[in-house]
């Protein structure tokens, strides 16, 4: 039997191997990191001058002229949160300004020694109306909800404000014809992990230069995300269309979605401690005769290496704005073509 597989969390390729349901020699080739960074702490500011007196906080600070601005929606969220945390450490400046159904002690969430001003969704339109003109410059980047997608994207167009979307679902074709026809900036992307966009890449190539070369095998796909997440990803959802591009005959339906902490940990291998964050996803493939497998593998744990590609997503975009592209719209291909990994 041959087999190849591809891991993105090498730490966790033994704990695998040994819960793997069906026990199989593999060679384990990492394709991204995804141990969660400590993030440094800058100076208390206050809420007014939040915007103009933020610093760098770390050596990965983003050079002078893409120290923009940067507004997330929504901070009360985990992913929100996290790209928050990513912004204050790249150097830019975090806009204490973000928007929620979920209320919180007085109006308020501290991220980075920074008070950020959560204001109720039906407040969005007039709020940002009046910082835009505080802040010329500013990017919002978007981690709301799915039935959310194609209204805050209306809003952002009407204002004229660039974004980063980061939200999955909604109306993606309606979404990008949006874009179009304001001819707003913005960078559309359903995953934002780097590593994980290049391996999508890859995978979309192969698809294209070899179709049907796999036609014949057999197909199973497991996933295992945080107990909240209750549909199939859209990372799986494209790696899945790659393999059925390649001649695999596979439903969606057929994902096996491994929801249950301790399913997690004994047979997947989650780490107790990313359980409420991670996202491990495993393609076997198994010739017609069962004497040749593949196995494709990529494992995050965490939330870091989304919320570093969102930040390098929306530097890309503000050096697209500086250099006043024609084009408007983008994806993580797009950002990851010129070289934009920090």
């Amino acid at each position: 039997m041959l087999s190849a597989a591809f891991a993105a969390h090498p730490a966790t390729a033994a704990a695998l191997q040994r819960h793997s349901v069906r026990p199989r020699q593999l060679f384990w080739a990492p394709v991204a990191t995804a141990t969660p960074t400590r993030r440094s702490r800058a100076a208390m500011l206050s809420v007014k001058n939040a915007v103009a007196s933020q610093s760098p906080v770390t050596a990965r600070a983003a050079p002078r002229e893409l120290s923009f601005p940067i507004l997330v929606n929504s901070c009360t969220g985990k992913m929100g949160k996290a790209v928050a945390e990513a912004a204050v450490s790249a150097g830019l400046q975090l806009v204490p300004v973000s928007f929620s159904a979920v209320e919180v002690p007085d109006g308020k969430l501290n991220i980075c020694d920074r008070d950020i001003h959560i204001h109720d969704l039906s407040e969005s339109e007039r709020i940002l109306s009046s910082i835009v003109k505080d802040y010329p410059d500013m990017i919002v980047v978007d981690y709301t909800v799915p039935d959310a997608v194609n209204a805050n994207a209306e809003l952002y167009c009407k204002l004229g404000l660039p974004f980063v979307m980061g939200t999955t679902g909604g109306d993606r074709q309606l979404l990008n014809k949006t874009v179009q026809d304001t001819n707003v900036y913005a960078v559309i992307s359903p995953q934002m992990g780097k590593q994980v966009v290049a391996f999508l890449a890859a995978m979309e190539i192969m698809a294209e230069k070899f179709p049907g070369a796999f036609a014949g095998y057999k197909l199973e796909v497991m996933e295992s995300h945080q107990a909240t997440k209750l549909d199939v990803s859209g990372t799986a959802k494209a790696v899945i269309s790659c393999f059925q591009k390649l001649g695999v005959s596979f439903d969606m339906n057929e994902v096996n979605l491994v929801r249950d902490p301790e399913e997690q940990m004994a047979i997947v291998g989650v780490p107790e401690e990313h359980l409420a964050g991670h996202a491990f996803h495993n393609y076997h493939l198994t010739s017609p005769d069962e004497t040749v497998s593949f196995e494709f593998q990529h494992n995050v744990c965490g939330r870091s290496i989304y919320a570093e590609g969102t930040i390098d997503a929306a530097m890309f975009l503000r050096k697209k704005i500086q250099g006043a592209a024609n084009k408007k719209l983008y994806d993580m291909i797009d950002v990851l073509r010129e070289g934009n990994m920090r």
